[in-house]
């Protein structure tokens, strides 16, 4: 981790403190607090980590362990467009695999690498329930079926503008 993530400043909203202080005393409830964390900003960084160790009393390496063991939970901040290429039985039979190696070319990046200018990320996800249109990405809101991967400069290139 870079001293600058380290060292980075984030204030956690009230809305997020009071859902933490309402979840933290039950048992079990350190899942949904990070899936509330994450949601609130895009990942889980060192910082946040940190701070739900003394709001909530869980140890950081607790905390961690969690984190680090579930695939959902990101420690790095994703780019502004997240690229969710599936990879569900039915799409990766149609090449899903092969359209995150050309969405990865057209950008640049390697895995979880975000673009340079901060605007793309790419995640396999393993299943976005779309399976009559494999294979299948999502970019933000936005689904996109039975594509091929010279379609995705065009896609690619919409959320560049």
């Amino acid at each position: 981790m870079s001293q600058a993530a380290a060292n980075e400043e984030i204030t956690f909203p009230p809305e997020l403190i009071a859902y933490i202080n309402e979840w933290k005393a039950i048992p079990g409830s350190l899942i949904m607090i990070l899936h509330k964390t994450q949601e609130t900003f895009g990942y889980i960084s060192r910082t946040s980590a940190e701070q739900l160790s003394i709001i909530t009393g869980i140890p950081l390496a607790r905390i961690y362990g969690v984190v680090t063991f579930y695939h959902f939970f990101k420690t790095t901040k994703p780019g502004k467009h997240k690229i969710a290429v599936c990879l569900g039985t039915a799409c990766y039979l149609k090449g899903s695999q092969d359209l995150i190696e050309e969405a990865r070319n057209i950008l640049g990046l390697s895995a979880g690498g975000v673009t340079e200018d901060g605007l793309f990320s790419i995640d396999p996800v393993r299943c976005v329930g779309c399976c009559g249109l494999a294979p299948v990405i999502v970019v933000g809101n936005d689904t996109y079926g039975k594509l091929t991967m010279d379609m995705l400069p065009e896609i690619i290139a919409k959320y560049r503008n």
